[in-house]
């Protein structure tokens, strides 16, 4: 902006464009964007006052929260969880070929799974596995983005509709935060639940969803809006400050401006949906401000994983200063998408895939421990979600994009140490691959999952159609894998 207009062009609505051009009007709607996602989350005359840093405590008993954590890229669920039983492994590594693991670096899981197969955890999950041997952890075998139960002369003919782009990066992340994949998207799952059981929460400071990675299609929700948290901090606007300094000044007369009466709607919008989103940042950082009550159990650990994970602790620990009884979580982890060097020639036990195994491994234990120090880990919930499983064959050293894949649920409310669904038959061109190199068809749906995981967290069997609309198209509405 020319210094020469602002001189003779004092008007209010000149003066707040100035405003917003010193703290960068890109930087003013991105941060807005970051601290307000979608739409105003709270009410400015909310009687909630800054409360200061939480020392560790319990939680209401009556609380809940669920912690998505997404596989961003397509995580090759084939090496996480590797069949052991001489004959099936026998027929894993002849059709996985170079990317087989060694059968006997693999941790065996105790018991079988119905058609009496044995199955072991990659040797890099070594903390998961013992939370598994504990009851704290449960697998879910061959789920993926389904309209109806397709069987492979199904899918072959093409005789029931399949989701629109499979394969396809962005369109599988949709469909699996969505759980609608033969609908234009409009919400995600983890939205619906929220705007269901939002009422929980009363009269609440900030959202109960809150991301840790950014914007999501996961927590999208009519009512609910997401809310972003950094790792370290909660955003503020850039170039605001205190005092006389410049930045205090600065941020005083726009503190004036949006305070004040506008005849326009649209400016009264803007500047009340700006004092929110400034006023809920200072509130949420003083409740989470100065030393964690959970280094201990994060000691260490620096990957961008186990900072959100600590930081999604630290905002359960202040669930009581929030006003918070059901909290919805977004946390992701990328670099899965590896169609070269997933594994180290001659250890291959080793190299990326291992390295994104064991942090995610390393990251939830700690997580799942420092819920333990404030008696919360029977009320906190982490699930995974990926945008598909890779191809059973390799393309020489690494994998291609498939459909069905195998995850695990983490928490005390889990009815852990057992695989649940249906592990596909691991023959290429077999009765579960959809082609010719491994592509196993879901034998178990995301609304089935998801839906599990939603009834524990208190919405009623009414309106679980209302959030899986889709959901009576299949026979297992709850897998069992959640205690009552």
């Amino acid at each position: 902006m020319n210094p020469t207009q602002r001189l003779y062009d004092p008007s209010r609505r000149r003066f707040l464009g100035s405003c917003c051009a010193a703290v960068t009007a890109t930087g003013l709607l991105s941060q807005l964007a970051q601290l307000r996602m979608v739409g105003a989350v709270a009410d400015t005359g909310s009687p909630f006052a800054p409360v200061g840093p939480r020392m560790a405590a319990a939680p209401q008993p009556d609380f809940k929260a669920l912690v998505c954590l997404f596989l961003s890229g397509g995580n090759d669920a084939n090496n996480m969880i590797v069949p052991i039983d001489a004959s099936t492994y026998s027929q894993y590594a002849a059709g996985r070929g170079a990317l087989a693991i060694p059968q006997a670096d693999l941790l065996p899981l105790a018991g079988t799974v119905a058609d009496g197969r044995r199955f072991g955890m990659h040797p890099a999950m070594a903390d998961l596995k013992a939370m598994y041997d504990q009851g704290k952890v449960a697998i879910l075998g061959n789920v993926g983005t389904l309209v109806y139960p397709t069987t492979k002369s199904q899918y072959t003919s093409r005789s029931v509709p399949l989701p629109p782009a499979l394969f396809s990066h962005n369109d599988q992340q949709i469909e699996w935060q969505s759980s609608v994949p033969d609908k234009a998207f409009v919400s995600g799952w983890g939205g619906r639940v929220a705007d269901l059981t939002n009422a929980l929460n009363g009269n609440s400071r900030v959202s109960m969803a809150m991301t840790l990675a950014g914007q999501n299609f996961f927590q999208v929700g009519r009512t609910v809006s997401q809310y972003a948290v950094g790792t370290n901090a909660v955003p503020s606007l850039t170039g605001s400050g205190t005092g006389t300094s410049v930045n205090g000044v600065r941020t005083a007369a726009l503190t004036d401006l949006l305070t004040a009466q506008n005849r326009n709607l649209f400016e009264t919008a803007f500047a009340g949906l700006t004092k929110e989103a400034i006023d809920d940042s200072a509130f949420l950082s003083s409740v989470v401000t100065g030393a964690s009550p959970f280094q201990a159990q994060f000691n260490g650990m620096n990957s961008n994983l186990s900072q959100q994970l600590h930081m999604i602790a630290r905002l359960i620990n202040a669930q009581e200063a929030l006003g918070l009884k059901r909290q919805v979580f977004f946390a992701r982890i990328g670099g899965w998408d590896l169609h070269d060097n997933q594994l180290n020639v001659g250890q291959r036990s080793s190299g990326a895939h291992a390295s994104l195994l064991n942090d995610v491994s390393r990251s939830i234990n700690a997580f799942y421990r420092a819920l333990g120090t404030i008696g919360a880990e029977n009320q906190v919930t982490t699930f995974t979600a990926s945008d598909f499983g890779r191809t059973f064959d390799t393309n020489g050293d690494g994998s291609d994009h498939a459909w069905g894949s195998h995850h695990f649920i983490v928490g005390g409310a889990v009815n852990g140490g057992s695989i649940y669904g249906t592990m596909p038959d691991f023959a290429i061109r077999g009765p579960d691959d959809a082609g010719s190199r491994g592509m196993w068809i879901p034998s178990t749906s995301v609304d089935e999952y998801s839906a599990t995981l939603a009834r524990w967290f208190g919405v009623s069997a009414t309106d679980l159609p209302v959030v899986f609309p889709n959901l009576g198209r299949f026979a297992k509405p709850d897998l069992g894998f959640m205690k009552a």
